[in-house]
């Protein structure tokens, strides 16, 4: 009697441990993987990119923003040869990267934020990369040993200066249906597909910086910038929401017939809900644009306080050539009232710094829509 309580004690312990031992290699921070376990780099904001590091890698998976439930592409980052081939699959990269091909102004921008811009070798649609540090590169790079090199236009890109440049890795932005990336694929290079600007929130895309300071060995000082970056969007935001006065805003303006009205849930339209203003889509569920024929937006919109947009000719924007270009808007009410500001985004580093200082832009929307707010100058906008 006594033995068989023993013998079934026994068993119940060992049931029991075995029971730990599983939610201890399921649970926590750990997750399991051949190859030992690891622990997840948590995202708070960011909702389309999952880490995990290992002993000697780290895991990196892309979520595809057009098919929910499918991976973009999986990376294993690794500073060694542990990583190789450890996922059939997987594109292997080896990190940090040294000689980096980039295709998108934001990307080049954040590591010029980040010190690192010494990193990118080779660079494509220069022309249109609103960045100093870029360009003054650019123009030394006659010596023997180029500095920065122009790869051409990033929809056909100079595939033997890529080559040449023996780059490590290639930062491009994916998009839906593109057919994949021709001649770049065939190169051996890993492709970083930089999808952070499907994020449907401004921290979500800016949080991918923490991603791109691995790949680039500057974690730490990622890390560091995000947390900026958001305590100054976080107050801000707390700032707006105290304001006792507030304006309805309309953003873009027509191309051709269509006028793309930015989503409820888009970040454009969470910013205007972060800053506190009144947008006439704010109930919208979609995540990106709506097109629209002008009519609707003038029913819609038409009484807007505040109408912003950005304007890449080199010409000053004027109220006589926006009517000239089309005559309805001298119906909107922040025309009538001349509330247009616009961004001139070929002297203006809008593009290039907005992305990933989400706060920068967010101040601006509180500027316009909150003049009881004193936040010193506009940053981006100005008044047209």
């Amino acid at each position: 009697m006594e033995y068989s309580h023993v013998k079934k004690t026994t068993f119940y312990s060992f049931i029991v441990l075995c029971a730990l031992l599983t939610i201890a290699s399921c649970t926590g921070n750990g997750v399991r993987q051949a190859g030992g376990r690891g622990d997840t780099i948590h995202f708070k904001y960011a909702e389309n990119i999952e880490m995990v590091r290992y002993e000697h890698h780290t895991v990196v998976k892309l979520k595809n923003p057009w098919r929910k439930g499918t991976i973009l592409h999986t990376y294993i980052l690794t500073d060694s040869d542990h990583g190789k081939d450890i996922k059939e699959g997987a594109t292997t990269v080896r990190i940090p990267l040294k000689r980096s091909v980039v295709f998108n102004t934001a990307h080049a921008s954040l590591l010029c934020m980040l010190g690192e811009g010494n990193r990118i070798k080779g660079a494509c649609d220069l022309k249109y990369m609103n960045i100093p540090e870029i360009h003054c590169r650019l123009l030394s790079s006659a010596g023997s040993e180029p500095s920065l090199i122009d790869c051409g236009n990033s929809m056909s890109p100079d595939i033997e200066t890529i080559i040449d440049l023996d780059a490590d890795g290639i930062l491009l932005s994916p998009f839906e249906n593109s057919g994949g990336y021709g001649k770049v694929e065939e190169l051996g290079i890993p492709i970083i597909e930089c999808a952070d600007y499907m994020e449907t929130s401004a921290l979500g895309r800016a949080e991918w910086m923490r991603f791109y300071g691995i790949l680039y060995g500057c974690e730490a000082k990622a890390d560091s910038l995000f947390n900026v970056v958001e305590q100054s969007y976080l107050q801000l935001k707390e700032k707006a929401r105290q304001s006792q006065v507030s304006r309805s805003i309309i953003t873009e303006r027509m191309t051709g017939n269509t006028w793309y009205v930015a989503g409820g849930r888009s970040s454009v339209g969470k910013l205007i809900a972060d800053a506190n203003g009144k947008y006439a889509w704010a109930d919208d569920t979609h995540s990106g644009s709506l097109a629209l024929p002008f009519e609707m937006v003038l029913d819609k919109a038409g009484d807007a306080d505040v109408w912003i947009f950005n304007d890449g000719s080199p010409a000053p924007m004027t109220y006589t050539r926006l009517s000239s270009e089309f005559h309805g808007y001298t119906s909107m009410k922040a025309f009538r009232d001349r509330h247009v500001y616009v961004v001139r985004s070929m002297e203006t580093p809008y593009f290039e710094e907005v992305s990933f200082r989400p706060d920068w832009l967010l101040r601006d929307y509180i500027i316009l829509l909150h003049p009881d707010i004193d936040l010193g100058e506009l940053k981006y906008f100005k008044p047209i």
